[in-house]
């Protein structure tokens, strides 16, 4: 049986493939788990500077595993519970991952799928990708992914998506803030991804790892004098720091910083 995730090593980047090409990469709790335990592992990794989600075959992500989904119509609420708070942690760590992430998306990504796409710094489609939050259509709905579809997509756009359960290309996602970029076929997907790999590559670190907190910082933040005030002293830190002298000292010798070497 193979694994139902594949984890490859390029230079400083890691690659997480779902590995599930017959079952569309469909989720269930192996998968969770998987996935959960690779991100732990290129989180801890110093190496590591851009982790690159992806599927294999056909599909990113077609959901969940009906199979899955069957086991736990019969459990208890407190089964499903526990079950919930698992991907809910999965998607918790994917979005606070202290590395740059990319969903390279082609063909369906729907459900947690769409999860795993909203939770990824930067997000980059083949035209041919379609995506879904098909819950509705169940009768439920997509809770645990949804602060991040929400923060993507936005809250006007996601209480339609959310409630009609319609399916959508690639060109709707990105017009609504789902994706980045949409690559006209796979091999242009790949080129894509690499551009953005080179340039996370590129930028110092410290810096590209900490982007996403300070997102995440402002965004939360209401008290302006304290927002202010923390700005302030996140920039004084860095250009103190190792990684900002060796940054800026490249910029005025007309160099290439250490990092890029």
């Amino acid at each position: 049986m193979s694994h139902p995730l594949l984890h490859f090593r390029e230079g400083a980047v890691a690659r997480l493939r779902l590995n599930r090409p017959q079952l569309h990469n469909a989720f269930d709790a192996t998968v969770i788990a998987a996935l959960t335990g690779a991100l732990d592992g290129v989180a801890r990794d110093p190496d590591v500077r851009a982790v690159v989600i992806e599927g294999e075959g056909a599909s990113f992500s077609a959901g969940a595993d009906l199979n899955w989904m069957c086991a736990m119509a019969e459990a208890s609420e407190a089964v499903n519970r526990d079950d919930a708070l698992a991907l809910a942690r999965l998607m918790r760590r994917l979005d606070e991952l202290p590395k740059p992430t990319i969903a390279r998306v082609h063909g369906p990504a729907f459900g947690g799928g769409v999860g795993l796409v909203a939770c990824c710094d930067i997000a980059i489609a083949s035209s041919n990708a379609r995506f879904g939050l098909t819950e509705s259509k169940l009768g439920l709905l997509p809770a645990v992914i949804s602060p991040y579809v929400v923060a993507a997509m936005g809250a006007r756009e996601a209480r339609r998506w959310f409630a009609t359960a319609e399916i959508f290309d690639a060109a709707t996602a990105l017009r609504i803030g789902l994706l980045h970029e949409v690559a006209d076929d796979e091999a242009a997907l790949d080129a894509a991804v690499a551009r953005q790999l080179d340039l996370l590559l590129k930028a110092g670190p410290i810096a590209a790892s900490g982007a996403k907190q300070l997102v995440r910082t402002v965004a939360s933040h209401s008290d302006r004098d304290r927002h202010d005030a923390e700005n302030a002293a996140l920039i004084a830190r860095l250009r103190v720091s190792p990684e900002g002298q060796e940054g800026i000292g490249a910029f005025l010798e007309k160099r290439r910083p250490a990092w890029c070497a």
